[in-house]
């Protein structure tokens, strides 16, 4: 019986071919441990947002689960399985892209990241798309300061798919018409409800507007992200090991829809 944080053998097999196992090389010193076994450490971390060192002994060494997930995050690994994963689920139907949803959320910076990084209080902002059913379609982390306006454009283009979104819906944030027009350029269609002072003639077809309604599939997304508490609060000095830690709470809550 596997643990929650831990992989079970089902999930493994999916994604242990995409753990490419180094060549064996006869030295001096400890052999390398299993991937698996790293990690489900790294998992330990993501789930309980606990410091390094205080990973548990059933697990390899914290400097072992460290430095192996900062080689993951260096050659691309995670994004590599979730592209992968996302592929394979959007060829069983159990990934729509033809309704997607975008929006965004504020993350503390407590540490780590240049000053220029973290403007508004030492935050960063966190962007997501999902995609009919929920799920995490491709995600963006940046500064606090741009608006989301600016930043959706980025976010489509971080998508784990080679496939486009058809639809993208966002809140009223996301009601501006130069965005419309850049998004149209890649043959999807925004729909937002358009804000209350908007002065000019308004765009948006009422009976699309219905979407909207269903716009509670990425705040669920953003609920299940903060249910690993290591992305709750950004304590990593590089932006890109926190984008990998959300990289790897994306792959788990896609293995998750296979069985």
């Amino acid at each position: 019986m596997s643990r929650r944080e831990e992989l079970t053998d089902e999930q493994w097999s999916l994604i242990e071919p995409l753990f490419d196992k180094p060549p064996v090389v006869v030295t001096r010193g400890r052999p390398r441990r299993s991937e698996r076994e790293v990690l489900n450490g790294v998992l330990w971390i993501l789930r309980s947002g606990a410091r390094w060192c205080d990973l548990p002994e059933r697990f390899p060494s914290y400097q072992t689960c460290h430095r192996r997930f900062q080689e993951w995050v260096k050659d691309g690994r995670l994004r590599k399985v979730l592209e992968t994963l996302a592929d394979d689920l959007q060829a069983r139907g159990k990934l729509d892209l033809s309704e997607c949803f975008i929006d965004g959320t504020f993350v503390s910076a407590k540490k780590g990241a240049f000053v220029s990084e973290r403007p508004s209080g030492a935050k960063m902002k966190l962007m997501a798309v999902a995609d009919r059913f929920g799920l995490p379609l491709g995600v963006h982390t940046c500064s606090a300061s741009p608006h989301e306006v600016k930043l959706a454009r980025e976010t489509v283009c971080e998508r784990f798919t080679d496939e486009r979104p058809e639809k993208m819906i966002g809140d009223k944030a996301y009601d501006s018409d130069p965005l419309d027009a850049e998004l149209a350029k890649l043959d999807i269609e925004l729909i937002a409800p358009h804000k209350a002072n908007r002065k000019k003639a308004q765009t948006q077809d009422g009976r699309k507007l219905r979407r909207y309604k269903r716009r509670w599939k990425i705040e669920r997304l953003f609920a299940w992200l903060g249910n690993f508490r290591r992305i709750v609060v950004r304590y990593e000095y590089h932006s890109d090991n926190y984008l990998g830690f959300v990289h790897l709470a994306c792959i788990v809550i896609l293995l998750r829809n296979y069985f």
